[in-house]
């Protein structure tokens, strides 16, 4: 990832096939936009790079699959036809799909791993329309539960200032969840203009970035990793200084945590599915067995009635 602006050209393509494409989204540019003067945008780097893929039945040409914030890099999705965005979305919608985003924080986090547990809503208050809130804060409106794993990798300075290197993963989708949550905590993420009230305006970009995503496709699912921009080789203002755990190690169980708890998901749903046809089977049995002794009954008057007669 360049510290360079984006361009039209600096489209990075991580993964495609006849369904998908998913790209590196670079920071500070919008997937879409109606606005006329917004030449850039990752629609149009699609259009330049991808023009005989585009589909004329949708007004921006491309389906995305989910969001990232302008100032967001990393991993995106795109679905390249109709089905496949359905397929996607009901992955989405299910929460199904795991993502992972790696940031740089101020402070020093003390908790190495940590749930952040605070519900977001809409900020009312003037002046801050454009953005989310905790519940509790003045002019929240219509919060809602949100949850999001912190794990921290890595302690340094950045610029000289303490900061920490943190694993992100969101468990549900608010709009600024990742931020809000970790503003909430006293660690709000280095370069974040709009949550640092305007002060953290130093830095060339905000430091957050879509690391992971995985979408449980069938019959394959799709698995993507973004890479790591954070290194003091791609910005020298960046100096780990004491690592605790490695992206590598703590993505790879992080993932296996997931595949473990949509096994037990998807035994418990069999099992269900058994019990409910086990119980649908003896319902039915014994209506058999009613049936079958009210014909003895009726069978036991008729003989009656013959041997009457």
């Amino acid at each position: 990832m360049t510290t360079e602006p984006a361009s039209l050209e600096s489209l990075r393509v991580l993964y495609q096939s006849d369904d998908y494409i998913v790209v590196d989204k670079h920071w500070d540019i919008r997937i879409d936009s109606k606005m006329w003067y917004e030449k850039h945008t990752v629609q149009a780097q699609l259009r330049q790079r991808f023009p005989q893929l585009a589909d004329p039945s949708t007004y921006y040409g491309f389906r995305f699959c989910h969001q990232l914030d302008f100032s967001t890099s990393g991993a995106l999705c795109v679905a390249l036809n109709k089905a496949a965005a359905g397929r996607a979305y009901r992955c989405f919608k299910d929460r199904t799909v795991t993502k992972a985003y790696l940031a740089l924080v101020r402070g020093w986090v003390e908790e190495e791993t940590q749930t952040l547990d605070f519900a977001i809503g809409k900020n009312t208050s003037e002046g801050k329309t454009h953005m989310m809130c905790i519940e509790g804060t003045e002019g929240c409106e219509n919060p809602k539960s949100c949850q999001t794993e912190l794990t921290v990798l890595e302690y340094g300075l950045y610029d000289g200032d303490p900061v920490t290197k943190v694993l992100l993963q969101p468990l549900t989708g608010r709009t600024h969840q990742l931020r809000v949550h970790c503003s909430a905590i006293g660690h709000p993420i280095v370069g974040d203009f709009t949550y640092s009230s305007g002060a953290d305006d130093a830095p060339y970009r905000m430091m957050l970035h879509a690391h992971f995503l995985h979408i449980p496709l069938e019959p394959l699912p799709l698995l993507v990793s973004a890479g790591d921009p954070f290194l003091p080789l791609a910005d020298p203002k960046w100096l780990p200084q004491r690592s605790l755990r490695t992206l590598e190690a703590t993505v790879e169980a992080l993932l296996a945590k997931r595949v473990e708890e949509e096994r037990k998901i998807k035994e418990e749903e069999r099992e269900r599915a058994r019990k409910k046809e086990e119980r649908r089977k003896g319902s039915k049995d014994q209506r058999t067995e009613e049936e079958s002794e009210e014909q003895r009954r009726q069978c036991q008057e008729w003989l009656s009635e013959w041997a009457g007669d």
